[in-house]
């Protein structure tokens, strides 16, 4: 929505059950995953309304280290926490959504990819398959901590960086994975993305689980899906394209950089910050590839 005086009005909304076991992480994944998409788009986040279902033996000792973790997540990126609604609900889901703002010069959208544009991905890939394996009680609890702590970093300074770099075309992976997010960008701007496996940024342990065969329910589904849009060198690895198909929470953004800015946006991102360069962007008809 346009305003009067040029800034445009951003409106999402996200909430999922519980992907980890810590309930202090999971608020904190939560608000970061569902402010991720207003960053995705360019904006600044300006306010949140909750949105939870709570079980009924679910009682303080469990809500407030949640309660706390989101808050917290919430004024770090800034924004104002008005109110919510809550309702009992046999499994816990829990989220917001959220208003943001930003304008032309630095909207983002999955339209305007073009030909001989660098492909960034600002966080590592591997979430659903290190999630299937806390559901499973299998896992490595400090893979699992390095997750948690990846899924609830804010993309704020990966945004910024992109607007730094005079950035148009971006967004973030989540629910339909890496292949699911980048056709996006690749049919809204009728382009082919080429990604490079050898360069995908993955969490520790998620080869091994991948490898294993250890995925979310949304590697299946989404390769369903995604159909012919999406094109697997025979080299590549079986279980690294399912890792891709697989779903990501609170991932990171895709950007699509000029070359010419890509020391603008390396430049603005803060030091040690996760970043990737992954692929190009090609002509042609609308397509990812794996190579």
């Amino acid at each position: 929505m346009r305003a009067d005086d040029g800034s445009i009005s951003l409106y999402t909304t996200d909430f999922f059950p519980p992907v980890v076991d810590d309930i202090a992480a999971y608020g904190a994944i939560a608000a970061a995953n569902s402010i991720s998409d207003i960053y995705a788009m360019g904006g600044i986040p300006k306010v949140v309304l909750n949105l939870a279902g709570f079980p009924e033996e679910w009682d303080e000792s469990v809500t407030r280290p949640l309660f706390e973790a989101a808050t917290a997540k919430v004024q770090e990126a800034g924004a104002l926490w008005i109110g919510g609604h809550t309702v009992r609900a046999s499994e816990p889901i829990f989220g917001f959504a959220v208003f943001g703002e930003t304008d032309d010069q630095h909207l983002f959208t999955n339209r305007q990819a073009e030909p001989g544009d660098l492909l960034f991905l600002t966080k590592p890939l591997g979430v659903g398959s290190l999630t299937a394996s806390v559901s499973r009680g299998e896992f490595d609890q400090a893979q699992v901590s390095i997750v948690e702590r990846g899924m609830a970093y804010l993309n704020r300074e990966a945004a910024a960086a992109g607007h730094a770099a005079g950035v148009k075309a971006a967004t973030d992976i989540t629910g339909f994975g890496l292949f699911g997010h980048a056709g996006n960008i690749a049919r809204g701007s009728g382009v082919h993305l080429k990604l490079q496996a050898v360069a995908l940024p993955l969490y520790d342990g998620a080869a091994e689980l991948a490898a294993a065969g250890v995925f979310s329910g949304g590697s299946a589904r989404n390769r369903k899906c995604l159909g012919d849009l999406v094109e697997i060198a025979a080299d590549v690895p079986p279980w690294l394209g399912d890792l891709c198909f697989d779903a990501e929470t609170s991932g990171g953004l895709l950007l699509a950089v000029k070359p010419e800015r890509q020391d603008d946006f390396l430049g603005a991102l803060p030091e040690r910050h996760p970043v990737a360069l992954i692929g190009e962007v090609l002509s042609g008809s609308a397509k990812v590839s794996l190579w």
